[in-house]
């Protein structure tokens, strides 16, 4: 999926100094279009649906660093079977 958004999260990164002004709220883009800025995710989704459909686009929350979640696959021996 990421490279269906990559014009999207190009456009986010461009626009980023300019949007750090609004730090913690939601920025919907479509394209190289910055559609506006919410105070919530979901504003922003309903947004991102009202103009662009079922086309993609991207909510990114505004942020000077972007958080980094790592998930690891604990692997239950249980649930491996025997050949």
């Amino acid at each position: 999926m990421a490279e269906v958004l990559e014009l999207e999260l190009a456009t986010y990164k461009r626009l980023l100094p300019s949007l750090l002004k609004d730090e913690g709220k939601y920025a919907v883009i479509k394209g190289e279009a910055l559609i506006g800025i919410f105070d919530s995710y979901s504003d922003a989704l309903a947004e991102g649906y009202k103009v662009a459909k079922l086309k993609p686009f991207l909510v990114k929350k505004i942020a000077a660093t972007e958080t980094v979640a790592y998930f690891s696959r604990d692997v239950d021996s249980a649930c491996i079977t025997a050949s």
